[in-house]
């Protein structure tokens, strides 16, 4: 028996919130109880949270683990580690590795490793054979096989009628399909904003309308499919419009933000190189704002990290030969609490919802929420806890751009099926 005392218990998935003990037997919650857990016996792991919020396990379905074909950046178990670090309990991985996650017998692979992981490991499948972008994959056997949803992520799909065809097969599968929106047209050079930095840098840049361009058509194609459509990492203001007026004609879109687009803007450039290079890349100002403005009145419902491990010898490159991304599964609890919660954009449920129960529901998993008989996925954190970014992660990867920074939320236990798989007490 695992038996958590006096924590503050955020679940927005029913809305409670109060003090309570939770009890947890089996690998699930036994009992949410505000008078408290009754009886401890000598056998019972007791943790004292008293001063610690209590929420459901943070769930990011946008995680590039790196296997198979890049392990030496990243893989299932480290990835796993470094997510239970973050708090997080449930992850979905993409498409894009070596093979492509295009066929059973890689998605059985990824699979089999996520058994043995210290959380719940999902992933999606590729849209197109290869990422190829021309012919579709089986969606009926990378599904049986285990796949949650559809991406070709890292790249954007731009046949119209092949992605209409697409969206179409994943809404008579009641699947998500989530999409890189990135017009490679328009595009001189990826992964930083087209606009002063980039002028300042000689670099070329990815203005906005390459990505709001895709939005908005890929938004259309939602509204006429019935399709569930992920509009993954958002950058921009336009394509924040975009999805806003989709959304309420009652296409079923989901705006994704990641921690990275909503903290920084595109001057970060100047300061980190290679570690802020990012597909899509961070904008301005502007930009975030309207970020922020889409989390508050619920255009962006998911926040996601599209962690993205590379080599240190990687990101030591130039920045127009480097790789883009970069990790997040670390810090995008205390992220959000520094730069959404703290300012006063969104409660700390409302941040919660977008890291919780939305991107659960969307992917049908059992997670994101906390009530009696509920899989026990629990994060315990100190959310006015003060830290400053190691240059050392649980990820084989520190490619971080927040590397130095002071951040305020600090992840105390993580909890997955009633196992303590994390914890830092002071």
């Amino acid at each position: 028996m695992l038996i958590i005392k006096g924590a503050h218990v955020l679940d927005p998935a029913s809305g409670f919130d109060g003090i309570a003990d939770i009890r947890v037997e089996n690998g699930r919650i036994a009992q949410i109880d505000e008078s408290g857990a009754g009886a401890v016996s000598p056998q019972d792991t007791v943790i004292r949270a008293e001063g610690l919020c209590a929420a459901p396990g943070l769930v990011d379905t946008h995680v590039h683990f790196r296997d198979p074909g890049f392990t030496y950046k990243e893989d299932i178990y480290t990835g796993a580690n470094a997510a239970a670090a973050g708090g997080v309990t449930s992850v979905v991985c993409m498409a894009n590795t070596r093979p492509a996650a295009d066929n059973p017998e890689t998605i059985g692979y990824i699979m089999q490793k996520a058994g043995k992981a210290l959380i719940h490991v999902y992933t999606a499948a590729a849209v197109t054979n290869g990422l190829g972008g021309r012919e579709l994959t089986d969606f009926d056997a990378l599904l049986r096989a285990g796949a949650v949803g559809f991406t070709d992520d890292g790249v954007p799909i731009c046949s119209e009628q092949l992605l209409e065809e697409a969206m179409m097969r994943a809404a008579q599968r009641n699947v998500p399909i989530s999409l890189h929106e990135e017009d490679p047209a328009m595009i001189d050079r990826p992964g930083v904003n087209k606009g002063r930095v980039s002028k300042l840098l000689d670099y070329g840049g990815a203005p906005a309308v390459s990505e709001s361009s895709m939005v908005e058509r890929d938004c259309k194609l939602a509204l006429k499919t019935r399709a569930q459509v992920v509009i993954q990492h958002i950058s921009a203001k336009e394509s924040v419009d975009a999805v806003r007026t989709y959304w309420r004609r009652g296409a079923r879109v989901h705006g994704e933000v990641t921690p990275q687009h909503f903290s920084l803007t595109e001057e970060i450039v100047l300061e980190k190189g290679s570690l802020a290079r990012v597909n899509p890349p961070i904008r301005t100002e502007e930009d975030r704002q309207a970020l922020i403005t889409g989390l508050k009145d619920g255009t962006l419902d998911i926040i996601a990290t599209d962690h993205a491990p590379h080599s240190r010898e990687e990101k030591a490159r130039d920045i127009k030969d480097a790789p883009s991304g970069m990790i997040g599964l670390e810090t995008s609890l205390a992220l959000g609490i520094t730069n959404l919660v703290r300012p006063g954009h969104l409660s700390l449920m409302e941040l919660l919802e977008k890291m919780t129960v939305n991107p659960a529901r969307l992917y049908g998993l059992p997670a994101g929420e906390l009530k009696n008989g509920a899989i026990a996925d629990i994060v315990l954190f100190d959310p006015e806890a003060e830290w400053i970014v190691p240059e050392r992660f649980y990820s084989k990867s520190s490619n971080s751009p927040f590397i130095g920074a002071r951040l305020y939320g600090k992840v105390r236990h993580t909890i997955c099926a009633g196992r303590i798989v994390y914890q830092n007490v002071p």
